[in-house]
Protein backbone atom coordinates (compact mmCIF):
# COMPACT_ATOMS: atom_id res chain seq x y z
CA UNK A 1 0.00 0.00 0.00
CA UNK A 2 1.15 3.08 -0.72
CA UNK A 3 2.24 5.95 1.41
CA UNK A 4 -1.22 8.03 -0.14
CA UNK A 5 -3.16 5.41 0.39
CA UNK A 6 -2.62 4.48 3.67
CA UNK A 7 -3.77 8.18 3.95
CA UNK A 8 -6.44 7.95 2.29
CA UNK A 9 -7.79 5.38 4.11
CA UNK A 10 -7.06 6.76 7.58
CA UNK A 11 -10.65 7.88 8.61
CA UNK A 12 -10.81 7.05 12.28
CA UNK A 13 -13.34 4.25 11.90
CA UNK A 14 -14.58 2.60 15.16
CA UNK A 15 -13.95 -1.23 15.48
CA UNK A 16 -16.49 -3.62 15.29
CA UNK A 17 -17.48 -3.16 19.01
CA UNK A 18 -18.05 0.97 18.58
CA UNK A 19 -14.79 1.78 20.23
CA UNK A 20 -11.94 2.79 18.45
CA UNK A 21 -8.27 3.35 19.27
CA UNK A 22 -8.80 6.33 20.71
CA UNK A 23 -11.63 5.73 22.99
CA UNK A 24 -10.17 6.52 26.57
CA UNK A 25 -6.79 7.61 24.81
CA UNK A 26 -4.90 11.30 25.91
CA UNK A 27 -3.77 13.29 23.57
CA UNK A 28 -2.34 16.42 23.64
CA UNK A 29 -2.49 18.89 20.75
CA UNK A 30 0.04 21.77 20.71
CA UNK A 31 -1.62 24.62 18.27
CA UNK A 32 -4.96 23.74 19.02
CA UNK A 33 -6.54 27.23 18.39
CA UNK A 34 -6.45 28.17 15.06
CA UNK A 35 -8.79 26.38 12.19
CA UNK A 36 -6.89 23.45 12.08
CA UNK A 37 -6.61 23.06 15.99
CA UNK A 38 -10.30 23.34 16.01
CA UNK A 39 -11.19 20.42 13.85
CA UNK A 40 -8.52 18.24 15.80
CA UNK A 41 -9.87 19.02 18.95
CA UNK A 42 -13.66 18.19 17.86
CA UNK A 43 -12.50 14.95 15.71
CA UNK A 44 -10.05 13.90 19.13
CA UNK A 45 -12.94 14.31 21.43
CA UNK A 46 -15.26 12.83 19.06
CA UNK A 47 -13.66 9.62 19.15
CA UNK A 48 -13.78 9.27 22.11
CA UNK A 49 -10.29 10.99 23.21
CA UNK A 50 -8.88 13.12 26.17
CA UNK A 51 -7.40 15.99 25.04
CA UNK A 52 -5.36 18.45 26.53
CA UNK A 53 -4.89 21.44 24.14
CA UNK A 54 -1.76 24.33 24.22
CA UNK A 55 -1.77 27.32 22.39
CA UNK A 56 0.00 30.98 23.34
CA UNK A 57 -3.32 32.46 22.99
CA UNK A 58 -5.34 32.21 25.69
CA UNK A 59 -8.84 33.82 24.49
CA UNK A 60 -8.91 31.40 21.06
CA UNK A 61 -7.64 28.67 23.03
CA UNK A 62 -10.23 28.89 25.64
CA UNK A 63 -13.36 29.57 22.58
CA UNK A 64 -11.51 26.14 21.13
CA UNK A 65 -11.84 24.01 24.06
CA UNK A 66 -15.10 25.25 24.94
CA UNK A 67 -16.62 24.10 21.13
CA UNK A 68 -15.17 20.86 21.54
CA UNK A 69 -17.32 20.49 24.97
CA UNK A 70 -20.22 21.70 23.97
CA UNK A 71 -20.10 19.57 20.75
CA UNK A 72 -19.33 16.38 22.59
CA UNK A 73 -21.04 16.65 25.77
CA UNK A 74 -19.15 14.44 28.66
CA UNK A 75 -15.88 14.93 26.27
CA UNK A 76 -12.40 15.90 28.67
CA UNK A 77 -11.24 18.77 26.49
CA UNK A 78 -8.81 20.77 28.51
CA UNK A 79 -6.96 23.80 27.62
CA UNK A 80 -3.19 25.14 29.12
CA UNK A 81 -1.25 27.90 27.95
CA UNK A 82 2.45 26.90 27.56
CA UNK A 83 5.29 28.47 26.12
CA UNK A 84 6.57 25.46 23.73
CA UNK A 85 9.73 27.91 23.19
CA UNK A 86 10.62 27.00 26.56
CA UNK A 87 11.88 23.21 27.05
CA UNK A 88 11.85 23.49 30.75
CA UNK A 89 7.58 24.74 30.73
CA UNK A 90 7.41 22.64 27.40
CA UNK A 91 8.65 19.18 29.90
CA UNK A 92 6.30 20.77 32.55
CA UNK A 93 3.52 20.18 30.73
CA UNK A 94 4.18 16.75 29.68
CA UNK A 95 4.80 15.74 33.11
CA UNK A 96 1.95 17.87 34.28
CA UNK A 97 -0.62 15.62 31.85
CA UNK A 98 1.06 12.18 31.97
CA UNK A 99 0.56 12.91 36.36
CA UNK A 100 -3.32 13.96 36.01
CA UNK A 101 -4.30 11.40 33.32
CA UNK A 102 -1.98 8.12 34.28
CA UNK A 103 -0.80 8.35 30.35
CA UNK A 104 0.10 9.91 26.98
CA UNK A 105 -0.60 8.06 23.33
CA UNK A 106 -0.17 10.96 21.26
CA UNK A 107 1.18 14.47 20.55
CA UNK A 108 -0.39 16.55 17.41
CA UNK A 109 1.67 19.27 16.54
CA UNK A 110 -0.12 21.94 15.04
CA UNK A 111 1.86 25.10 15.27
CA UNK A 112 2.01 26.50 12.35
CA UNK A 113 3.61 30.28 10.48
CA UNK A 114 4.53 31.17 7.14
CA UNK A 115 6.65 33.78 5.91
CA UNK A 116 7.32 34.57 2.28
CA UNK A 117 8.97 36.72 -0.15
CA UNK A 118 8.69 37.40 -4.06
CA UNK A 119 11.61 36.53 -5.17
CA UNK A 120 14.84 34.09 -3.44
CA UNK A 121 17.00 37.23 -3.50
CA UNK A 122 14.42 39.30 -1.69
CA UNK A 123 14.18 37.00 1.03
CA UNK A 124 14.31 38.62 4.65
CA UNK A 125 16.63 36.41 7.13
CA UNK A 126 14.71 37.43 9.48
CA UNK A 127 12.16 34.84 8.61
CA UNK A 128 14.61 32.63 8.69
CA UNK A 129 14.19 33.17 12.72
CA UNK A 130 10.30 33.59 13.06
CA UNK A 131 10.15 30.27 11.64
CA UNK A 132 13.07 28.53 12.91
CA UNK A 133 11.27 28.84 16.24
CA UNK A 134 7.45 28.48 15.08
CA UNK A 135 8.35 25.45 13.13
CA UNK A 136 11.08 23.63 14.11
CA UNK A 137 11.99 24.60 17.77
CA UNK A 138 8.27 24.01 19.19
CA UNK A 139 8.82 20.53 17.53
CA UNK A 140 12.35 19.29 19.23
CA UNK A 141 10.57 20.99 22.49
CA UNK A 142 7.47 18.78 22.66
CA UNK A 143 9.14 15.58 20.88
CA UNK A 144 11.62 15.79 23.56
CA UNK A 145 9.03 16.61 26.35
CA UNK A 146 7.09 13.74 25.39
CA UNK A 147 9.19 10.99 24.30
CA UNK A 148 9.48 8.96 26.98
CA UNK A 149 5.85 9.15 27.61
CA UNK A 150 4.63 7.74 24.06
CA UNK A 151 6.83 5.32 24.54
CA UNK A 152 5.45 4.01 27.63
CA UNK A 153 2.22 4.57 26.19
CA UNK A 154 2.29 0.90 24.14
CA UNK A 155 0.13 3.03 21.68
CA UNK A 156 1.88 6.12 21.60
CA UNK A 157 1.61 8.71 18.22
CA UNK A 158 3.66 11.81 17.92
CA UNK A 159 1.87 13.88 14.50
CA UNK A 160 3.70 16.41 12.55
CA UNK A 161 1.69 18.13 9.98
CA UNK A 162 4.12 19.18 7.18
CA UNK A 163 3.61 21.06 3.61
CA UNK A 164 4.37 20.02 0.38
CA UNK A 165 6.91 22.83 -0.36
CA UNK A 166 9.21 20.93 2.23
CA UNK A 167 10.14 18.73 -0.71
CA UNK A 168 9.38 20.68 -3.33
CA UNK A 169 10.68 24.33 -2.32
CA UNK A 170 10.06 27.70 -4.38
CA UNK A 171 12.05 30.97 -4.95
CA UNK A 172 10.06 32.74 -2.78
CA UNK A 173 9.39 29.85 0.30
CA UNK A 174 13.28 29.42 0.87
CA UNK A 175 13.00 30.01 4.47
CA UNK A 176 9.41 28.32 4.81
CA UNK A 177 10.33 25.49 3.10
CA UNK A 178 14.05 24.87 4.91
CA UNK A 179 11.88 25.04 7.88
CA UNK A 180 9.70 22.52 7.20
CA UNK A 181 11.68 19.99 5.64
CA UNK A 182 14.27 20.49 9.17
CA UNK A 183 10.89 19.73 11.18
CA UNK A 184 10.22 16.50 9.21
CA UNK A 185 13.61 15.22 9.60
CA UNK A 186 13.89 15.72 12.79
CA UNK A 187 10.38 13.88 13.18
CA UNK A 188 12.07 11.28 10.99
CA UNK A 189 14.90 11.05 13.21
CA UNK A 190 12.08 10.26 16.32
CA UNK A 191 10.34 8.14 14.64
CA UNK A 192 14.35 5.98 14.31
CA UNK A 193 14.11 6.09 18.15
CA UNK A 194 10.63 4.41 18.58
CA UNK A 195 12.00 1.89 15.68
CA UNK A 196 15.11 1.22 17.56
CA UNK A 197 13.72 1.53 21.48
CA UNK A 198 11.04 -1.65 20.14
CA UNK A 199 13.97 -3.46 18.69
CA UNK A 200 16.30 -3.70 22.31
CA UNK A 201 12.71 -3.93 23.87
CA UNK A 202 12.03 -7.26 21.83
CA UNK A 203 15.75 -8.30 22.82
CA UNK A 204 15.80 -7.39 26.14
CA UNK A 205 12.32 -8.59 27.16
CA UNK A 206 11.23 -11.08 24.57
CA UNK A 207 8.64 -9.15 23.23
CA UNK A 208 7.25 -9.20 19.72
CA UNK A 209 6.13 -6.79 17.07
CA UNK A 210 6.74 -3.28 15.56
CA UNK A 211 7.11 -0.11 17.10
CA UNK A 212 4.99 0.32 20.33
CA UNK A 213 5.10 4.11 18.81
CA UNK A 214 5.45 6.01 16.25
CA UNK A 215 6.15 9.61 14.52
CA UNK A 216 4.04 10.28 11.43
CA UNK A 217 4.02 13.18 9.36
CA UNK A 218 1.19 14.17 7.24
CA UNK A 219 1.87 16.59 4.14
CA UNK A 220 -0.70 18.78 2.39
CA UNK A 221 -0.22 21.32 0.27
CA UNK A 222 -2.06 24.16 1.96
CA UNK A 223 -5.18 24.16 4.80
CA UNK A 224 -8.49 25.67 3.91
CA UNK A 225 -11.38 26.31 5.98
CA UNK A 226 -15.03 27.44 6.24
CA UNK A 227 -14.03 31.37 6.90
CA UNK A 228 -11.44 31.26 4.03
CA UNK A 229 -14.37 30.32 1.54
CA UNK A 230 -16.53 32.56 3.19
CA UNK A 231 -14.05 35.54 2.57
CA UNK A 232 -13.04 34.28 -0.85
CA UNK A 233 -16.29 32.38 -2.50
CA UNK A 234 -14.97 32.15 -6.60
CA UNK A 235 -11.44 31.02 -5.46
CA UNK A 236 -10.93 26.85 -6.05
CA UNK A 237 -8.06 26.68 -3.16
CA UNK A 238 -7.06 23.60 -5.89
CA UNK A 239 -5.09 21.01 -3.86
CA UNK A 240 -6.11 22.63 -0.83
CA UNK A 241 -6.91 20.24 2.05
CA UNK A 242 -10.02 21.01 4.54
CA UNK A 243 -9.04 21.32 8.10
CA UNK A 244 -11.92 18.69 8.76
CA UNK A 245 -10.41 16.19 6.47
CA UNK A 246 -7.06 16.94 8.16
CA UNK A 247 -8.50 16.47 11.35
CA UNK A 248 -9.48 13.14 9.95
CA UNK A 249 -6.25 12.05 8.86
CA UNK A 250 -4.85 12.40 12.52
CA UNK A 251 -6.94 10.36 14.14
CA UNK A 252 -6.63 7.93 11.19
CA UNK A 253 -3.03 7.41 12.20
CA UNK A 254 -3.83 5.51 15.64
CA UNK A 255 -6.20 3.28 12.99
CA UNK A 256 -2.92 1.47 11.62
CA UNK A 257 -0.42 -0.10 13.44
CA UNK A 258 2.17 1.32 14.63
CA UNK A 259 4.82 0.36 12.19
CA UNK A 260 2.72 1.37 9.45
CA UNK A 261 2.94 4.89 9.97
CA UNK A 262 6.23 5.21 12.04
CA UNK A 263 9.05 7.22 9.77
CA UNK A 264 6.06 7.55 6.97
CA UNK A 265 4.77 10.84 5.19
CA UNK A 266 1.16 10.60 4.80
CA UNK A 267 0.42 12.51 1.45
CA UNK A 268 -3.36 14.53 1.78
CA UNK A 269 -2.34 15.88 -1.47
CA UNK A 270 -0.57 14.63 -4.79
CA UNK A 271 3.12 14.11 -3.98
CA UNK A 272 5.07 16.57 -6.18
Amino acid sequence: MSDQEEATNMNGSADGNGAGPLDGAVVAVAGAAGPAGRAALLRLAEAGATVIAADADVARLAEAVDAARYAHGGATVTGETVDLLDLDATRAWADRTEKEFGRIDGVVHLVGGWRGSKTFRETPLADWDTLHNLLIRTVQHTSLAFHDALARSGNGRFVLISAAGASNPTAGNAAYAASKAAAEAWTLALADAFRKEADLYRKEEGGTGGPRAAAAILVVKALVHDAMRAERPHAKFAGFTDVKELADAIAGVWDEPAENVNGKRLWLTPQP
